[in-house]
């Protein structure tokens, strides 16, 4: 009986954006891999590939593989949510599976994930599903990385919680059914569509879009003074670039919002 074969996969957390984003440690782990695998939609994610090719050059020195595997497509606003990205799932395990085949005996391969990989990503579970399909077992390492929630209270030089107070972190369909019980703050993450016409107007809210990038755009205030220009410039910018990745904290009380982060950043980013 044969052998399950073993790959060596380094998943790692890449940031929003900005190559300056990842972490001595993440550097460390892309030093020595010899491919890096990247599920592409092609014209749809053009923009998100050439960061991470951007980020590959900054710190891989050696010579490595970028490999572009098909990502299946799946609907936006499926009738059953959770049975469509079950399927999802399952149809992106099956062809990073068959890419991780190629890696020869003792090389490593990546994913770079955008964020950090244990928050609101598919990666590690999907990982688990080529592991439980049999035909290999991966040696995982996992490397943490700046989350989105992090960029965003940063850019708008805001503590994420309330003295004391209870955060939430959810998404727009679940805020969609009312306002999480007990917090203080909400982060809300992979909403498609924002409608806060159910919330209190005097919420205030920090909201940006392309965070890290230098297509980054920032709105803060009274959710009823600055939300319908939020969806405003989100719509705009969803149009001008075919995507938009977006995030957003809504406070019961401003944050300090008196500070200001300087302009031109020496970092890279306003």
């Amino acid at each position: 009986m044969s052998e399950t074969p073993t790959r060596t996969i380094r998943v790692v957390g890449i940031g929003t954006g900005d190559p300056e984003h990842l972490t001595l440690q993440a550097v460390r782990a892309l030093s020595d891999v010899a491919a890096v695998f990247v599920l592409d939609k092609r014209a749809e994610t053009a923009d998100l590939v050439e960061v991470r090719r951007r980020v590959c050059a900054a710190h891989i020195a050696r010579p490595y593989r970028l490999v572009s595997v098909d990502d299946p497509p799946r609907e936006r606003n499926p009738a059953d949510y959770a049975a469509t990205v079950e399927a999802w799932h399952a149809a992106r395990a099956e062809r990073l599976e068959d890419a991780f085949l190629d890696l020869g005996a003792g090389e490593v391969g990546a994913l770079l994930v955008w964020g950090d990989p244990a928050l609101y990503d598919s990666t590690l579970r999907i990982l688990e599903r080529i592991v439980a399909r049999g035909r290999m077992s991966i040696a995982c390492k996992v490397i943490p990385g700046i989350s989105s929630v992090q960029v965003l209270c940063a850019r708008h030089a805001v503590p994420l919680n309330a003295i004391g107070g209870m955060i939430a972190i959810t998404t727009g369909r679940r805020l969609a059914a009312g306002w999480p019980e007990g917090a203080e703050s909400v982060v809300v993450m992979l909403d498609g569509d924002p409608a806060f016409g159910h919330l209190d107007q005097d919420l205030t809210i920090y909201w940006g879009a392309y965070l890290g990038g230098g297509d980054e755009i920032l709105v803060a205030g009274r959710l009823g003074d600055v939300g319908d220009e939020i969806r405003r410039r989100r719509a705009e910018a969803r149009t001008r670039h075919g995507w938009i990745m977006d995030i957003y904290l809504l406070a019961r009380h401003p944050q300090g919002s008196a500070l200001h982060p300087p302009k031109g950043s020496p970092f890279g980013n306003p």
